[in-house]
């Protein structure tokens, strides 16, 4: 994975927003998210350069060796990456499909900007994943017709930030995520089911997760993305962080393996971007 970041944004800098470690199943994790900032001189992937600064986003989970103390690739038995590629699509002027749902944007860290190792509290940890915990169990509530059947403004601050990938975008409190993500995504997928996280930890007031996959689900809901019912099964990747403020949670970053789910769904972002890309040269 260096070699080709390397190729393509050159002497590139990763600009870590959070990180917190902790301990799922028997294994020892490290959680990691932020920006892989460059200068995006040659291709990635496929994906044309801008010829400028670009901020590619991850998420990052490291299983630990057995013992391990110190960081580096010595101390790393196992790692599941995301990049945002959808985004840097988009800054190229050759995402494929329809209009993003929502603005895509440099996800900021925490707005506290504590989040990287924070001082290990096990009871605030404690604290923090219960309240994730819930939030799944409401997720689960959903009855497939009303949003609210779920419960989620009694674990949300009102003004809650939720980060979402490219090309579902970027949203501030209740009604601009019911809106832009939450009530189109299960429209798209209404009999999903989460669970099956490879890892779930909390630190102090942060918890991430992630399952790979994590969702199995039938696309039988048109117009998601702007495409039409497949009734395909299928599963997705995908990463969450959370931040808490109180006994609510405040902040989201959410990482989707987008171009996975397109593809089940028949839909070749890459094939579909070389086209565009090729057809404007």
């Amino acid at each position: 994975m260096l070699a080709p970041l390397a190729a393509a944004l050159g002497d590139f800098d990763v600009r870590t927003d959070l990180r917190i470690r902790g301990a799922f199943d028997s294994g020892d994790w490290l959680a990691s998210s932020g920006h892989i900032a460059g200068h995006f001189g040659a291709p990635l992937f496929g994906i044309p350069p801008t010829a400028g600064a670009v901020f590619l986003r991850f998420g990052r989970f490291d299983r630990l060796v057995a013992g391990a103390v110190a960081d580096g690739p010595a101390s790393i038995a196992e790692t599941i990456l995301l990049l945002d590629l959808p985004a840097l699509m988009l800054a190229a002027g050759c995402w494929p499909l329809g209009a993003p749902l929502g603005p895509t944007v440099v996800a900021p860290g925490p707005r506290d900007h504590k989040g990287l190792d924070p001082v290990p509290d096990a009871v605030e940890g404690a604290k923090s994943l219960a309240l994730v915990e819930a939030l799944i169990a409401a997720l689960k509530r959903y009855d497939g017709a009303d949003l609210a059947s779920m419960g989620m403004r009694d674990l949300w601050t009102t003004d809650f930030w939720w980060f979402g990938p490219a090309p579902i975008g970027s949203f501030r409190g209740h009604g601009a995520y019911e809106t832009g993500h939450q009530g189109p995504f299960l429209r798209a997928f209404p009999d999903r089911v989460g669970g099956n996280h490879r890892c779930r930890i909390g630190d102090g007031r942060f918890v991430a997760s992630t399952g790979w996959p994590s969702i199995n689900a039938t696309h039988s809901g048109g117009d998601w993305l702007g495409l039409p019912a497949t009734n395909k099964r299928i599963t997705m990747r995908v990463m969450d962080f959370w931040g808490r403020d109180g006994d609510r949670l405040d902040e989201n970053w959410v990482m989707i393996d987008i171009p996975d789910l397109l593809m089940q769904m028949g839909v070749d972002v890459f094939a579909r971007m070389a086209v565009l890309a090729g057809n404007r040269k």
